[in-house]
């Protein structure tokens, strides 16, 4: 595997010689001094360029940067709808075990790059176009305090889907009730806690991308707990996760709310008695 070292000089390299690439930004975790450094993180990069379809027309430019395993082009497929606007990215995973998500942009959006994240810098200039490189900060995935209709519409929406979840199970829908626990009622519960992290560090915490370092921020008692809802071979597992997830949803609810100043809403005092009602005709559930 090439080293950080290596693959900075073969990007810089390429970028220098090609007339087209007028200034080279980076991106992500390399950035972040608060990251885990290891073999696995990616290099984002953007190339800044006065025109793009020629790079868009072959793939062969690519290959100065070695050979490829695997390589998605999200702006060129059909499945997924692109996302980037005029910019055209390239997620590519080399033989060597190195992993860079490359970004064309087009030169006269360097305003917007510059706007697009604040952990982000400029690492090669050739006019001078960025007389004052930013500096890098994770300022813009901290996380930020909730509003009060932010609070409840929380609550609300995990509330009201849990009843979901409840109705595939006493139907056996298993998949139905799997998926709303999961994509839904779940999701409202991290943002919960997310939100008690934030108040326990002045909402200067990045839990980074998909709550990859929340461990380092809950108790073990809890850690295990949320990964107990994450069982949802069965029946009777996935009344034991819903089960879970409400009695961690409470508790870090009614903490929320009370450190706000908001009020914890009657929506788990409407619903607890219904659900357990369903799971005690028609499934097993541990409270």
């Amino acid at each position: 595997m090439r080293s950080e070292t290596q693959m900075m000089e073969q990007i810089l390299a390429f970028a220098r010689q090609d007339e087209r690439v007028r200034a080279v930004g980076m991106e992500g975790s390399r950035l972040n001094p608060k990251a885990l450094k290891d073999e696995f993180q990616d290099f984002d990069i953007t190339f800044l360029v006065t025109e793009m379809e020629p790079f868009k027309a072959s793939d062969s430019w690519l290959d100065a940067f070695g050979p490829r395993r695997m390589m998605q082009k999200p702006e060129a497929m059909a499945l997924f709808p692109p996302e980037l606007g005029n910019w055209f990215s390239y997620l590519i995973l080399f033989a060597d075990g190195r992993r860079m998500d490359l970004t064309l942009v087009p030169l006269e959006e360097l305003p917007l790059y510059l706007q697009s994240e604040s952990l982000l810098t400029i690492i090669l200039d050739k006019d001078g176009l960025v007389p004052k490189p930013p500096v890098p900060s994770d300022a813009s995935f901290c996380l930020e305090k909730p509003s009060v209709a932010f609070y409840d519409d929380c609550c609300n929406d995990f509330w009201y889907t849990a009843g979901y979840v409840a109705r595939g199970l006493c139907r056996k829908e298993t998949l139905f009730a799997a998926a709303h626990l999961n994509e839904i009622v779940r999701p409202n519960l991290l943002r919960m806690i997310r939100w008690q992290v934030g108040i326990e560090t002045g909402f200067t915490a990045n839990t980074g991308k998909a709550d990859k370092y929340l461990q380092g921020y809950l108790s073990a008692d809890h850690w295990e707990k949320l990964l107990a809802t994450y069982r949802n071979d069965s029946q009777q597992a996935l009344w034991q996760a819903l089960f879970g997830v409400l009695s961690l949803f409470r508790e870090f609810s009614q903490r929320v709310g009370e450190q706000l100043g908001y009020r914890y809403p009657d929506y788990d005092e409407a619903m607890t008695p219904y659900l357990e009602g369903l799971a005690e005709r028609f499934g097993e559930a541990e409270g």
